[in-house]
């Protein structure tokens, strides 16, 4: 196992301490790093000591420590999963060879871009989520929040490493970047558009760390086959802090679903006491749904082929030898194509081109299987409502189903019957005003807004009615 060393201004495991001008560019870099958390970081607590776990390891069990930490003083650091030495390619045109320690110059523009387009999604998240603070439902919740978004903040940190430490001038200029764009900024945005939607209520949060973290997973999980090895490994370990993000999101819409199903099982009207009503909940479940499928790419796509067969970026669980070809040469992938008469017709594609589509195959899968726990969740609450994911071409504005129209079921619609009825199936504006009319913040340990049902346990083992969250 690697040693982590904790002692270290950026804590690490990659050896900074033998690479003296790798270390001073990113101590040069880290109070640019710093101030960006305190102007567009959590709004307003950095002085409060929230109860955080802090990555002091890579191994499986153990790796995380809890304790009260200022967000600002947080240990941000460096983490490389560790794995074998002697790990080899395996998928693409080069099965079999060694695994890559250093960039090869011609995939060094299309390597940059995939660790730039990840690294921009992290501080973009916590600019997205600033002021979710100020209308926090528990203390939990609060305490979740933040260890979300510091954990956000270290991922920042595991893309900048790669990019000073492989792509010189280039990889510092992209570094510097990251901190220059912001979320929904009208001159200099996120990279991805799902990216600078505002989130200022936490229906939008949970549903953002259900489904768009989830997308987060499958990206990480595909970078994690690379060939690139410093890369795999960086992500490799990002999935382990990444589970949280989605388990937040998943518990918190659950959470909102159960307390709107007991409400509805004392024969009360959850629009009526502050509650989510569950359509509206579902609307919600819609949009990001939706958004995040567009975070994807296209469905067919030769980038996409290229960074497979470069070895580059792989399928979900590449590794594990469940898929039977594992070149991709042999096989063609059945893709759904609207056409310009209003109809869909199925299209056989190579399959390296379909690789975006695959991955999304899994995402989708994984979506589903939440889904089926919420609505186990509601029928044990003896509630008839039953939440559904839409199909894979709504709402798209990416891929070969933006332009088109299309109901939740996957039916093809004239922009007249959309526009009438996009309503019944997306957040309108009285939606958000309401969702932001429940928005009450609580800060007395063990006590929850009405909106929303307490976990069954808290981190660390602690007890629900911890005091999570310090304020003085």
């Amino acid at each position: 196992m690697s040693t982590v060393d904790l002692e270290a201004k950026i804590p690490n495991n990659v050896g900074l301490r033998d690479n003296k001008r790798l270390m001073m560019a990113l101590e040069k870099w880290q109070p640019a790093f710093i101030e960006w958390w305190k102007q567009l970081g959590p709004s307003d607590f950095n002085q409060n000591d929230i109860y955080l776990r802090t990555a002091v390891g890579v191994g499986q069990g153990g790796w995380a420590h809890f304790d009260y930490v200022k967000m600002p003083d947080y240990r941000w650091g460096i983490f490389l999963a560790d794995g074998p030495a002697d790990r080899k390619i395996h998928f693409g045109d080069n099965i079999g060879a060694p695994v890559w320690n250093e960039v090869p110059g011609e995939f060094r523009n299309r390597l940059r871009r995939l660790i730039v387009t990840q690294g921009d999604t992290e501080p973009a998240s916590v600019e997205q989520q600033r002021m979710l603070g100020h209308s926090a439902p528990s203390l939990y919740d609060l305490r979740s929040l933040f260890q979300v978004n510091v954990e956000e903040g270290r991922h920042l940190w595991a893309m900048v490493y790669l990019l000073h430490t492989h792509f010189g001038a280039d990889g510092r200029d992209e570094a510097e970047a990251m901190l220059e764009r912001h979320s929904g900024d009208d001159d200099n945005p996120r990279i991805l558009e799902a990216f600078n939607y505002p989130i200022d209520n936490w229906v939008d949060f949970f549903c953002f760390t259900t489904f768009t973290d989830r997308d987060g997973k499958y990206q990480l999980a595909s970078l994690a086959e690379s060939s690139f090895d410093p890369l795999a490994r960086t992500t490799q370990f990002m999935l382990t802090e990444e589970a949280y993000h989605m388990q937040t999101g998943e518990n918190g819409v659950g959470r909102i679903a159960r307390r709107s199903a007991e409400i509805m099982k004392e024969g009360r009207d959850p629009a009526k006491e502050g509650a989510i009503p569950l359509p509206m909940l579902q609307r919600f479940v819609n949009h990001w749904f939706s958004a995040s499928m567009d975070l994807f790419g296209g469905e067919d796509s030769t980038n996409a082929a290229e960074s497979f067969a470069g070895g580059l970026k792989g399928r979900y669980r590449e590794g594990d030898g469940i898929y039977k070809d594992p070149k991709a040469l042999e096989q063609t992938y059945k893709l759904q194509v609207p056409t310009d008469d209003g109809k869909v017709e199925e299209k056989d594609i190579p399959l390296r081109r379909a690789m975006n589509a695959v991955l999304l195959d899994a995402y989708i899968a994984d979506c589903s299987r939440i889904v089926a726990r919420w609505n186990r969740d509601l029928k044990a609450q003896d509630c008839e409502f039953q939440f559904a994911l839409p199909d894979h071409k709504f709402n798209r504005h990416q891929g070969v189903y933006s332009g088109f129209r299309f109901s939740p079921a996957g039916e093809v619609l004239d922009e007249a019957t959309w526009t009438h009825r996009h309503g019944e199936w997306l957040p309108s504006q009285d939606d958000r005003d309401y969702v932001k009319s429940c928005m009450v913040r609580v800060t007395e340990p063990g006590k929850f807004a009405n909106y929303i049902a307490p976990p069954s346990q808290g981190p660390n083992n602690q007890p629900i009615d911890f005091e999570y969250v310090k304020f003085h």
